[in-house]
């Protein structure tokens, strides 16, 4: 069942990653970002107000946001810094560079996860396994060699270090995750609503000083439809990926993996609506992804 959810996870991240590209066209990023956490917060927040003073109900249909003491609150504060380090390099990146190329880099996130899972939980990988995972990194460099058809220089681009960073940082927190998940046993939306609302206070602090003192940024900010559906859509898939590591059985490794197939929806679909370039020749790398990914899930 875990994989399944997985899937969900992946097609609504997706979907979330089409929109987050208009939110950030032409637009100033943190305000953005802000926007879109935001919106998540505000979908969230009749279900803590539900579970204070309608305790019952939220629990008759799952949903409710349990009490968990100040310790873990601290937790989720080291996952909202991971995170929110990772929107801010990610953002920056997608507005400079095309989803075609930021996607698929951030298809590697996997590797990092896969050796993460193996020194910090044990998880033990199969041949195809292996197999599956290098053939997901020899993608993503033949995504470089045509990202330099586009102007693109892997070596000298500041945005292709910053999605980079974004990528590292985001396997870092998938790690962290499982822990928080299965250690602390956090349920799905309890750890989605105070995660979203220690991001939100992160993201104020930041943008005190990049935007508010600023009254040229703050005219360049474009409102779109786009900004709270990121949000809504990003939710979506965080709470089918945590239902699935609720599960003892899952393997980060493998659900991180199986995410990836997310790329599927933003090269095809994403290089349409965007008339990005090179979309034919993308799609050769996108299968060996596509074929790692399922390789892990046929092991």
């Amino acid at each position: 069942m875990w994989m399944y959810l997985g899937l969900l996870a992946a097609l609504f991240l997706g979907l979330h990653n089409l929109c987050k590209k208009d939110a950030v066209r032409d637009n100033e990023v943190f305000p953005v970002l802000l926007g879109t956490i935001g919106s998540g917060f505000l979908m969230l927040l009749p279900l803590y107000i539900g579970s204070t003073y309608l305790p019952e109900l939220t629990k008759s249909i799952g949903l409710h946001i349990t009490e968990i003491p100040w310790s873990t609150h601290g937790f989720i504060v080291i996952k909202s810094l991971l995170m929110a380090s990772s929107w801010v390099l990610a953002y920056q990146a997608l507005k400079h560079l095309p989803i075609t190329i930021v996607t698929p880099i951030r298809s590697a996130g996997p590797f990092f996860t896969f050796i993460g899972a193996i020194l910090i939980y044990q998880e033990q990988p199969k041949s195809l396994q292996w197999i599956g995972f290098f053939m997901i990194i020899l993608s993503v460099l033949l995504y470089a060699n045509i990202g330099r058809k586009e102007g693109i220089h892997f070596k000298s681009n500041k945005w292709i270090f910053a999605i980079i960073g974004a990528t590292f940082l985001g396997a870092s927190s998938g790690l962290y995750d499982k822990f928080l998940i299965q250690n602390l046993s956090l349920t799905p939306q309890t750890l989605q609503f105070w995660f979203c609302w220690y991001t939100v206070l992160i993201l104020c602090v930041i943008l005190s000083v990049t935007l508010f003192p600023r009254p040229e940024k703050r005219a360049a900010f474009k409102w779109r439809w786009t900004i709270p559906a990121v949000g809504v859509l990003l939710q979506a898939a965080d709470y089918f990926y945590f239902k699935a590591l609720q599960d003892p059985e899952a393997l980060i490794m493998l659900l991180s993996a199986i995410k990836r197939s997310q790329i599927l929806i933003a090269v095809v679909l994403g290089g349409l609506i965007f008339k990005e370039k090179n979309k034919r020749k993308k799609l050769i790398p996108l299968f060996g992804i596509m074929l790692g990914v399922g390789l892990i899930l046929y092991s």
